[in-house]
């Protein structure tokens, strides 16, 4: 009888640390919108929204809205060329507010451009991707 106790006491801790190990991270923001604009106003709202971008781009925004959020949520603006299947950068940001509009850039060095190719930007929290966009520069 103490053995069969101990065996269930052991499947038990077992059970719960397999349960506990697969519980992933959940998202504490939820990104309502998102837009490429070739600028972005005084009020943090898109000029230009465009999925296609001219030849000579030196900077396409990523605007986005959210709410519900958990305030010092960190995202991360991952950014993509995909014409040739290349990971550019991370960029990590923090939200301020609850809800609110916000935006974040993809900019070539001065006199660089950016090259004609199609591109995407994922926004994340941790490993789940919240929203993308894809956008090209033609």
């Amino acid at each position: 009888m103490l053995a069969e106790k101990k065996n269930i006491g052991l499947v038990l801790l077992m059970t719960f640390i397999l349960s506990s190990c697969s519980l992933q991270q959940t998202a504490t923001i939820n990104i309502t919108d998102i837009k490429t604009a070739a600028g972005i106003d005084e009020k943090l709202m898109p000029l230009d929204v465009t999925g296609a971008f001219p030849d000579g781009t030196q900077r396409v925004f990523c605007w986005f809205q959210w709410k519900d959020t958990k305030v010092n949520t960190i995202v991360t603006a991952r950014w993509y060329f995909l014409t040739d299947n290349i990971h550019i950068l991370d960029y990590n940001f923090t939200i301020p507010r609850k809800e609110g509009s916000g935006s974040v850039s993809l900019t070539m060095p001065e006199g660089k451009k950016l090259p004609v190719g199609q591109y995407r930007i994922d926004l994340n929290f941790g490993k789940q991707t919240l929203k993308s966009t894809i956008f090209k520069v033609q």
